[in-house]
């Protein structure tokens, strides 16, 4: 009996080893990947490269300097605006689409579902690349448009448009991920929610508005924060237009784009990592703040 009770912790401390076995492949590669560059950008951010004496160590200078930086806030304040309008008109859209999906009224919905989710096998580029021809004046739909009709339609890729064809790249790639999630979402609430409501005289919008949005809320939120954090990390797109727009995207046009040209063109490495910091700060509060209130709501 005794042997038994001393063999006892033995084997659970072999069981508590042997977990930690199964772990370390995972956590090995999350060190290498994701724990090892902040930590080495929160080096990098602490020190400055100067013409006389080297690498310095200036403390918190660069994060000042990030601070006052009006080419920082003016690229955080166009993918703030982005944001306002982008991520709610997307969402928007798969959101309909899911619930039109949803609720059984369509004919080919299988077709209909792969045509909207399509767009996202498109790898980024390809689509930049894609929609910079088709809004090109000279050689692209626009410009075949004004041969065509003799008239002069808006320059998509004009500093004032811009904006909105980007967005309208964005909207094309990522509303068939988001109507995935919606109505993936909505395929496992029981029906026999919407029978009862039925029975009780509730009309499909009634359905939509008391049992299938608030039975989808954890969904929105979770799209909602991807979307919030993929604004934020708006790169692709004004990077491959930019070639065709250099008049109206710039190399600080999004933070993003902006620590970009600062580390490989400007080779500021360190001040680079700096704005990459400050952008993934201001990112976590902005996406925690809408996860709070989104679970307060939920609850």
């Amino acid at each position: 009996m005794a042997a038994q009770q001393s063999t006892a912790p033995a084997r659970r401390g072999r069981r508590s080893w042997a977990g930690w076995g199964f772990m370390a492949p995972f956590a090995l590669v999350f060190a290498l990947v994701f724990l090892a560059p902040i930590v080495y950008s929160i080096q990098l951010s602490l020190f400055q490269d100067r013409l006389i004496g080297g690498t310095t160590f200036v403390g918190l200078d660069n994060y000042q300097r990030a601070l006052q930086d009006p080419q920082f806030w003016e690229g955080l304040g166009r993918v703030a605006l982005f944001l306002a309008v982008q991520v709610p008109v997307m969402l928007g859209i798969a959101l309909f689409v899911a619930l039109a999906l949803d609720s059984g009224r369509l004919y080919g919905t299988g077709f209909l579902r792969v045509s909207v989710f399509l767009p996202y096998a498109v790898p980024a580029v390809v689509a930049a690349l894609m929609w910079g021809f088709l809004y090109g004046t000279r050689f692209g739909l626009v410009g075949d448009l004004n041969e065509a009709l003799g008239v002069t339609l808006p320059d998509p890729l004009s500093p004032q448009l811009v904006l909105a064809a980007i967005g309208n790249v964005v909207t094309w790639e990522f509303v068939g991920y988001n109507m995935l999630i919606f109505y993936s979402a909505l395929r496992v609430i029981p029906h026999s929610l919407y029978e009862a409501a039925e029975i009780d005289g509730a009309g499909q919008w009634r359905i939509v508005a008391a049992i299938k949005l608030p039975a989808i809320r954890g969904a929105l939120v979770i799209a909602t924060i991807f979307s919030i954090i993929g604004s934020f990390q708006l790169f692709n797109e004004p990077s491959i237009l930019q070639s065709l727009a250099p008049n109206a995207i710039t190399t600080s046009y999004t933070p993003n784009l902006y620590t970009y040209s600062l580390s490989f063109t400007g080779q500021q490495h360190d001040y680079a990592a700096t704005v990459a910091i400050v952008m993934g700060l201001i990112t976590m509060v902005i996406a925690y703040v809408v996860q709070l209130r989104g679970m307060r709501k939920a609850a």
